[in-house]
């Protein structure tokens, strides 16, 4: 059974560019705003949950001192969607190029017979299979974001996938994985679209990131029926040693 597409009440160009130009803060000031650590310029999941960190607006000069307030002196915080110049004091630990996808009209969205649902039982696993396909950060709370979901084999979690950000109208999927000994099945394709179809069934849209050195995956999601958006940069900075010199 698949579903049609459904926009969300706010639709307007402006206001879908809005939420996913950020959306990991129209994620924590929205449907999960329970999770947020933060203030009204800076939020940021708990560790345990995910390692993001979101700003409101780069132009605002207090965001740097805002974020030295939130990770501590030599913290580290990692964020997408903007590469903004560092103040003196701030070290950049990794920065890489990625896309944004979101779905096209073109996908077709169904539930899998043979997807089950994960939770904290299946930790441990989830941890595991993320670790061999490196499908982006997951950490051991990561699961409470929205719905997991896997295919078995003889007790084996052998595929994964997820909703990771949900910024208002629209939920990301997320930690797509696939046991190297169960590739080239179509198993992760199966799960996405499983999990795209609870995602519209709610009256979301789905989108994705992928790093765009992942070009199999990418061509894969576009068959599927996503369509880039947008590029974007990944990065990750070290706040200054000592945060009252940055603050001078």
């Amino acid at each position: 059974m698949a579903l049609p597409p459904r926009a969300p009440d706010d639709a307007s160009p402006h206001a879908e560019a809005t939420v996913l130009d950020n959306p990991a803060w129209h994620a924590l000031t929205g449907p999960h705003a329970h999770f947020a650590i933060g203030n009204d310029l800076v939020r940021k999941y708990p560790d345990d949950v995910a390692p993001f960190l979101a700003v409101r607006s780069w132009d605002d000069p207090d965001v740097w001192d805002a974020l030295i307030d939130l990770v501590g002196p030599g913290g580290e915080v990692g964020f997408s969607g903007a590469d903004p110049d560092l103040p003196p004091g701030w070290d950049v630990l990794w920065r890489g190029a990625g896309v944004q996808l979101v779905e096209t009209p073109a996908l077709d969205p169904r539930p899998d017979d043979e997807a089950v649902e994960l939770g904290a039982a299946d930790v441990a696993e989830m941890l595991a299979i993320v670790e061999r396909n490196q499908p982006g950060p997951f950490r051991p709370r990561t699961y409470e974001l929205g719905r997991y979901v896997g295919i078995r084999r003889e007790g084996r979690l052998v595929a994964m996938a997820g909703e990771r950000l949900h910024p208002t109208g629209w939920t990301e999927i997320s930690a797509v994985s696939t046991d190297p000994d169960f590739r080239r099945r179509g198993l992760a394709s199966r799960l996405v679209l499983d999990v795209a179809f609870h995602i519209r069934e709610r009256g979301d849209r789905a989108l994705m990131h992928a790093a765009a050195t992942n070009v199999n995956a990418i061509a894969t999601y576009e068959r599927l029926g996503f369509a880039l958006r947008r590029t974007t940069t990944f990065a990750g900075v070290r706040t200054p040693v000592d945060s009252q010199a940055a603050r001078a």
